[in-house]
């Protein structure tokens, strides 16, 4: 099948991405009233409303691998350095992580969550856990078809520079 050259649903599929790329950064709020509501531990409650989201992906690498140093948790996260170092000194201020460098080399510095970092890691894995379950329950509503067509083109657009194609 041709390219389609001339589409009137160009501008609606891009006014369309737009909104689909705000509904998979969960609201801040959704995110954190979800978790309290399900873990019931007020310092959790207190520690989620000073918690950005970067904080809690920094954490979530942390908790996934620990012991683990800054470098690897920017490789994994796709964040930058910088930021992963801000997140990681606000997570040991707030006492959800605790930091120990190796005794051959005190420049690298390991990360591991606190028993308090533990519980908002598990949390934020069950808010995470809980959004693909609904995710796919609505990809549940779609034929075999259908379900091919958005894999073709989820996996182009992971292909593909949309800059080239602009020159």
């Amino acid at each position: 099948m041709p390219p389609n050259q001339d589409s009137a649903m160009i501008p609606e599929i891009l006014m369309l991405l737009g909104k689909l790329s705000e509904r998979f950064e969960p609201d801040d709020n959704e995110m954190k009233q979800w978790m309290i509501a399900h873990f019931h531990n007020a310092a959790l409650a207190d520690l989620l409303q000073d918690s950005t989201i970067m904080m809690l992906r920094v954490l979530n690498e942390i908790g996934r691998s620990e012991p683990i140093n800054g470098i690897t948790i920017s490789k994994q996260s796709r964040i930058l350095r910088g930021s992963v170092s801000k997140a990681t000194r606000r997570l040991a201020a707030m006492k959800l992580i605790t930091t120990e460098s190796l005794p051959n080399n005190k420049k690298e510095i390991l990360f591991r969550t606190t028993p308090l970092g533990r519980e908002l890691y598990v949390a934020h894995k069950a808010f995470d856990e809980q959004m693909e379950r609904g995710f796919v329950r609505f990809l549940q509503r779609y034929e075999q078809n259908e379900l091919q067509v958005i894999a073709r083109i989820l996996q182009d657009v992971t292909e593909v520079s949309f800059l080239e194609l602009g020159s």
